[in-house]
């Protein structure tokens, strides 16, 4: 007869044979070890048969309470008394137990003392059936044994009478024939006792089949008794003694739950790893009929002292938890087993005692980590799974944006309700104890430290943990970092400057530093610093590992997807043109089928993964955790470079900074300052709003000082991120014209000090990176450096500032305008120079479509298509830098007609308007040319503009005249004509360029008549080496050579070296030869003396004697 079944019709009593009982010696051993177990010694009593032995168990665990009526001398057997006393702890004191909202505790009904709770269907019963009769209401004469007999039989569901097989409410009754016939023998009544419940619990087991659990019988007796007495109102003496029986009742119950998991054999049963478990009913909820209620976990953690079998069991059931956690994804039922793990987390023993598991960290590879370590199928579960992926972004290739969109936002929602139960569970372990703090602080640094791999340049997925997984790391101790990041930066002092030299849980030795080689940074590090780092410090350091093989190498993989979805995409294209050639090949037409199938496939799990991925990384309250994160490492960063331990974002950090690093900032992991870049970077581009409530002036501080203090850090890449971070900032959003830095930029006090400086600095500094693409790279930084220039340029501080710099510092500014001139002449010179070719391709594909061959076709269009890239790219850099050029040359025209600079301007000024203008312009007609963004009609007139804003200066009307490569009059009239038949200059501005165009002629002519004068009797020492033009201010070089002072400056502009010996050199190296200039001065003079005179005599000859045209 199963006693955890339940009937509503009473049938009549069927005798069962009962059970076989142990033989004697086995029931010794199993007594003794059950003893053991409940706190006693295994001593002393004389051998008999199972029933007495059992019955004398119970009498000794209750041997040292207070006496009950029912242990009265008259009902105790002589033999009985003469057994020695068994030492039996104390039943623990009672606590109240921890209760979910909802729980059964809460909707416990108001029932009278013992009654159980017989008709409850499932926990969650909100009112219980009405009872068919009050039978446990106590009678005013009910004696203790009565009630005892009454209570004990309804909550085990247990009987002492053969003929009553239900009880009231129909609930089956497991007669107990062996305790019956052993109480007859005795002489005692058939009532049941605390002191023979013992005997009865393990009888009434013992008949529950071998094909069901134990703890299907024992768990619902538990939660009778453990309702009863949350349901229990006393408060006599008698009501004291009633409750003392429930309360013996939960104690022995809860004691042969234990045993029913621990000691199956104690109830005739073979062990069995299935059943005696609590996986099961762990992974119900704690309100279900068949789950562990929280006051069964409570009662369970009381006992751990006294029974340290409790504690292994839980763990083991955790443990088996997790392992079958392991093989399950998003998509299937997995809540059950975080929400086992989220009750453990309100106890904080049973946390303590997982972590002491050889499964809470064992030693295992990368991929290992999520599935063989206690909590690693829990941080596992994610929407990045490949199965989930594919479910949640079925058909990506045909889905709208609308449609992804949505998928999106369930999988945020989903994510971030099991992030935040982790979160929940991880700050129960830190809280849990010191010990269980240091453990899961290990299994985050051996989570990173087996990742480095995740950041590889190609990535194995067998040799690293998975994305997901990561993420959600990340994520948890993005949480955990929450407390101390308040928005005064109080505690970033907390940081500690010297963790990676106090035997650090995160592994650096191998990442690349900020500004040090292995060497130095070994060395660094050789020496450690005594004592411990503080939790904020231990925190701190994960996440920003965590983010850098995590978060951001997510973000990294989402790129790479990018570029791999346009790979296949276009093979797909390829292979599906090659279907109608094969359309009579039935064989090769099969196999390029299966090989479309195959590479679709391959497209459609690449799409959907990458639509996970920006559903993971764009939900907006985990990227505004991470900005406020990287605002920490920022300030943190920037008081290590400075040495500046006040340093906060409302104070002023003082520039530049010493010219040599600190070793502690040096020899930090490159990812420090990189995590900041590619997290505000990813944030700008596709969640900006996020940045409009938590930015603040530390960004702008970071980006300014580094590239102030270029020498801080190593990676060239690095440092042109921090412009690109600065550009970004200045993007249009929502209401922000200027973006999201640009106010910052324009207005605060430490940006206008130095901001222009530094990106000046920086755009020379880039000519030279010193990766073997740094010719092209130079390009896009000048790009945003010119962007950031246009951003801040209505503060007309940075104007006058420009100014002072060009006089102050005048080999920085000319230096900077020189590369100006580079880039302006490159571009220039690239732009236009594709048009022609452009031109001549679209011709070919418009006259010749009949005549070429399909693979001619294909091969033309894909050169023009790449002709068309590169001009369109040329063709942006052209208009900014001519734009920026006027920006310069309206506010400080003076910087721009040095001696060094002007002939050069001059000269590439000349050569784009002869393009423009000439004869060559109609070259430059091509279909649709906005779309390259050339517009002639823009270009030309901003030309013009330079010409004009330069005009002021002679020196430079001279160097145009003195072009002999470009200028022509005829070609500044053509302008002219150009200019007013297109409107494209009217007004003042016509006028002005008329009469620049001028004076043009006139310095054309004064030059012309000065070769004239100085003929081809130019002395060779006073022509320069290099230009072999005549010298206006000679130098002498180290290698003794004397040349002019404007051709060594510029040569010294690109190349810091004696042009002669090639041996290093400056500005300060030239000696000014007087002597020499003085001799040419007068030399000059001299022949000027000259040429006038013989001009005025032919001059008067010509008037004096007119030539006779008569006949």
């Amino acid at each position: 007869m199963d006693p955890s079944e339940e009937q509503q019709t009473p049938a009549p009593p069927a005798p069962a044979p009962a059970p076989e009982a142990p033989d004697k010696e086995t029931m010794e051993a199993i007594r003794r070890r059950r003893l053991e177990r409940l706190g006693g010694g295994g001593s002393g009593s004389p051998a008999g048969g199972a029933s007495t032995t059992n019955s004398s168990i119970v009498r000794s665990e209750i041997s040292n309470k207070p006496p009950t009526p029912t242990a009265s001398p008259s009902t105790v057997l002589p033999q009985e008394e003469a057994r020695p006393p068994i030492s039996i702890t104390p039943l623990p004191k009672q606590t109240s137990s921890p209760s979910p909202a909802g729980s059964v505790a809460q909707n416990k009904r108001k029932a009278s003392a013992g009654e159980p709770d017989n008709n409850r269907t499932t926990a969650s019963s909100a009112t219980p059936p009405p009872l068919r009769k009050q039978a446990n209401t106590p009678k005013p004469d009910e004696s203790i044994e009565d009630y005892a007999d009454r209570v004990l039989s309804t909550l085990f569901r247990i009987t002492l009478d053969r003929n009553k097989t239900t009880d009231i409410y129909g609930h089956r009754l497991t007669y107990l024939e062996s305790l019956a016939a052993e109480l007859e023998g005795d002489g005692l009544p058939l009532k049941f006792s605390v002191d023979r419940l013992d005997e009865a619990i393990m009888e009434a087991a013992r008949e529950v089949p071998h094909t069901k659990p134990l703890l299907g019988y024992l768990l619902p007796c538990w939660k009778r008794t453990t309702k009863a007495i949350d349901s229990f109102r006393g408060g006599s003496a008698l009501a004291a003694e009633k409750e003392q029986i429930l309360k013996e009742a939960r104690r022995l119950c809860f004691s042969n739950c234990i045993f029913a998991l621990t000691i199956p054999d104690l109830f005739g049963r073979e062990s069995n790893h299935h059943e005696d478990s609590l996986v099961p009913y762990l992974l119900r909820d704690v309100e279900h009929e068949s789950g562990l209620c929280m006051a069964f976990f409570a009662e369970a953690v009381s006992r751990l002292d006294e029974d340290d079998s409790i504690a292994d069991l839980f763990t083991k059931a955790m443990v088996d938890i997790s392992s079958k956690l392991s093989s399950l994804t998003m998509n299937d039922d997995y809540k059950a087993y975080v929400n086992a793990l989220l009750t453990y987390t309100q106890f904080p023993r049973l946390l303590n005692a997982l972590t002491q598991d050889p499964s809470f960290q064992m030693a295992q590879s990368a991929p290992g980590i999520e599935k063989n370590t206690l909590l690693g199928p829990f941080f596992r579960i994610s929407p990045l799974q490949p199965e989930v992926t594919q479910v949640y972004f079925a058909g990506p290739r045909t889905m709208d944006k609308g449609h992804i969109q949505m998928s999106q936002n369930a999988l945020q929602a989903t994510l971030t309700a099991h992030q935040t139960d982790l979160q929940r569970i991880i700050n129960a372990f830190i809280r849990a104890s010191p010990q269980s703090r240091n453990k899961v602080l290990d299994w985050f640094a051996f989570i990173v430290n087996a990742n480095h791999k995740r950041r590889a340049l190609q990535v194995d997925p067998r040799e690293v943990s998975s994305d997901g997984f990561m993420v959600n790391v990340t994520v948890v101790l993005d949480y955990l970092c929450q407390p101390f990041m308040d928005s005064t930066f109080s505690k970033v002092e907390r940081i500690d400057v010297n963790y990676f030299r106090r035997k650090p849980r995160v592994d650096i030795k191998d990442e690349t530093k900020l500004n040090a080689d292995q060497n130095q940074s070994d060395k660094f590090y050789a020496t450690e610093v005594g004592g411990e780092s503080n939790f904020i410090s231990e925190i701190f350091f994960l996440t920003l590992a965590a983010h850098h093989y995590g978060s951001e190498a997510a973000n990294a993989k989402m790129k790479q997807l990018d570029k791999d979805i346009k790979y296949y995409e276009k093979h797909l294209a390829l292979m599906e043109a090659e279907r109608p050639r094969l359309i009579n090949r039935p064989d090769q037409l099969r196999l390029l089928e299966t090989t479309l199938q195959r590479h679709t496939a391959v497209l459609e799990k690449s799409i959907s993964l990458k639509y996970a991925i920006e559903g993971v990384l764009l939900e907006e309250k985990m990227q505004g955790r991470s900005l406020q994160f990287m605002r920490y490492v920022t300030v943190w960063l920037l008081r290590v470079a400075s040495k500046d331990t006040k340093y906060t974002p409302d104070k002023q950090l003082k520039l530049p900074l010493p010219e040599q690093s600190p070793d502690e900032f040096s020899c930090l992991p490159e990812y420090a300052l990189q995590d900041i870049v590619d997290n505000f970077k990813f944030i700008y581009r596709f969640i900006p709003r996020v940045m409009l409530s938590a930015v603040g002036e530390e960004l702008v501080t970071l980006c300014v000082t580094f590239l102030e203090s270029s020498q801080y850090v190593k990676n060239p890449y690095l440092k042109s991120a921090l412009v690109t971070l600065l550009f970004s900032g200045t993007w249009p959003v929502y209401h922000l014209q200027k973006g999201v830095l640009g106010d910052l930029l324009t207005n605060t006090k430490f940006a206008n000090e130095h901001l222009l400086h530094a990106i000046m600095k920086f755009y020379i500094e880039c000519e030279s990176t010193g990766a073997h693409t740094q010719f092209y790279d130079k390009f896009n930084i000048r790009y945003e450096i010119f962007q950031v220039i246009k951003c801040v340029w209505s503060n007309d501080h940075y104007k006058r500032q420009l100014t002072q710099s060009s006089k102050s510092n005048r080999q920085f500014f000319i230096r900077f305008v020189n590369l100006l001139l580079n880039d302006a002449t490159y571009v220039l010179d690239e732009a236009l120079s594709k048009f022609p070719k452009i031109h001549e391709l679209q011709e070919k594909l418009r006259v010749g479509m009949q005549e070429l061959s399909q693979e001619d076709r294909d091969r033309i269009a894909e050169e023009l298509k790449t002709t068309e890239s590169q001009a369109t790219s040329y063709m942006q850099l052209v208009n900014e830098t001519v734009s920026m050029m006027n920006l310069f040359t309206s506010t400080l025209g003076e910087a721009f007609t040095m001696p060094e600079i002007v002939t050069r301007l001059a000269g590439m000024l000349d050569y784009n308007l002869e393009i423009l203008t000439g004869p060559k312009s109609r070259t430059l007609k091509v279909d649709n040319p906005e779309k390259y963004q050339f517009n002639p009609r823009t270009l030309l007139p901003q030309i013009v503009t330079l010409y004009v804003n330069l005009g002021f200066s002679q020196t430079f009307v001279e160097a145009v005249a003195g072009d002999g490569r470009s200028y022509k009059p005829e070609l500044m009239n053509n302008v002219t004509e150009i200019l007013k038949k297109k409107a494209l200059k009217v007004g003042p501005e016509l006028e002005a360029w008329k009469k620049l165009t001028k004076r043009f002629e006139e310095a054309k002519k004064e030059l012309d008549s000065l070769e004239m004068d100085f003929g081809d009797d130019i002395p060779a020492e006073f022509e320069d080496p290099i230009m072999g033009h005549l010298m206006k201010d000679p130098v002498k070089l180290p290698s003794r050579t004397i040349v002019d002072r404007s051709t060594i400056v510029q040569h010294l502009l690109s190349d810091m070296k004696d042009p002669f010996n090639r041996q290093p050199m400056t500005l300060d190296d030239l000696v000014p030869v007087d002597e020499l200039r003085i001799r040419i001065e007068e030399w000059v003079e001299e022949k000027r003396r000259e040429g006038r005179a013989t001009r005025e005599a032919a001059a008067a000859a010509d008037a004096g004697d007119p030539m006779d045209t008569k006949e």
